[in-house]
């Protein structure tokens, strides 16, 4: 199975080449600048179809929250105009097409976990440009296969997981924000379900995916750090702050836990605990 994953640098990205190295029956292509620029969509259909796939993966973002206040245009180009212009390209020459978006299309502000059916209202730029980009790729293609998808870490790129081991080493003491709910997410596990669900992908729909568990970012560090320690690595302490501590560019949802119960119905399985995709993470990086 040929497929084509728009986004090259990304975790995301990264994460389908690696995993696809593994599988034998895909053969996966990551392409971004300056061979594909989602900010250029008149160049995106001859792209696309140079390479013949049998699937099309949008893994390209604009993932930059807090700057994205600052520059919408190029927030909104990328991920609300760039995206339906790659479902495009797909819709055009008939290819399946899997958009991944964001928890943060939500606000917040209910107390349960988000079901795929609950009022989507962002409360920044880069989750107003994720929304708008889910509405052009419905407008544009006609069975897109969008999922939301939270808090993503892995063991390479930037990604929060990768910060905290860095400010470990470097400091005894790490303020984090300890009133932000999420699902950190595994780009390794995203990718592994990716490829087990494009064989055959004929239908599409929003669906959350995330790994299992939720916590705030306060106890994803703690979660970090202790498995960090065990394995000798940086181990500090970390102490516990409010949002208001810690004033951002960008507002951030207070909860945006996700369930995952519609995409485990559809498609027969879930991914692991947060907690093992995160110490399998520490493990790589600490060990090489």
């Amino acid at each position: 199975m040929r497929v084509l994953v728009l986004g090259r640098s990304g975790q995301l990205a990264t994460a389908l080449a690696e995993r696809a190295e593994a599988n034998p029956a895909v053969s996966l292509t990551c392409l971004g600048r300056p061979d594909i620029d989602l900010a250029q969509a008149a160049s995106l259909a001859d792209v696309i179809a140079a390479h013949r796939p049998h699937l099309v993966v949008n893994a390209a973002a604009y993932t930059a929250v807090d700057r994205a206040e600052a520059e919408p245009d190029a927030a909104f180009a990328i991920n609300a105009r760039g995206a339906g212009a790659a479902a495009t390209a797909a819709a055009h020459l008939g290819l399946p097409f899997i958009h991944v978006s964001t928890d943060y299309v939500y606000s917040g502000a209910k107390p349960e976990p988000y079901v795929e059916t609950d009022a989507t209202a962002p409360l920044g730029v880069y989750g107003r440009s994720k929304l708008a980009g889910e509405a052009a790729v419905r407008a544009a293609h006609p069975s897109p296969l969008i999922l939301r998808t939270s808090w993503v870490f892995s063991p390479f790129g930037a990604n929060f997981l990768r910060t905290m081991l860095r400010l470990g080493a470097e400091r005894a003491e790490i303020a984090v924000v300890d009133d932000q709910h999420g699902n950190p997410t595994s780009a390794l596990d995203l990718a592994d379900a990716i490829l087990r669900i494009a064989p055959g992908l004929a239908t599409g729909g929003t669906y959350h995916l995330c790994n299992e568990g939720s916590t705030t970012w306060c106890g994803f560090a703690r979660h970090i750090f202790a498995t960090s320690s065990a394995l000798g690595g940086p181990g500090p302490a970390v102490r516990a702050i409010t949002t208001a501590d810690y004033p951002t560019a960008a507002r951030r949802p207070a909860n945006s836990r996700l369930s995952t119960e519609a995409f485990a119905e559809r498609f027969g399985f879930r991914l692991g605990p947060w907690q093992d995709a995160t110490d399998a993470a520490v493990r790589r990086l600490l060990r090489g």
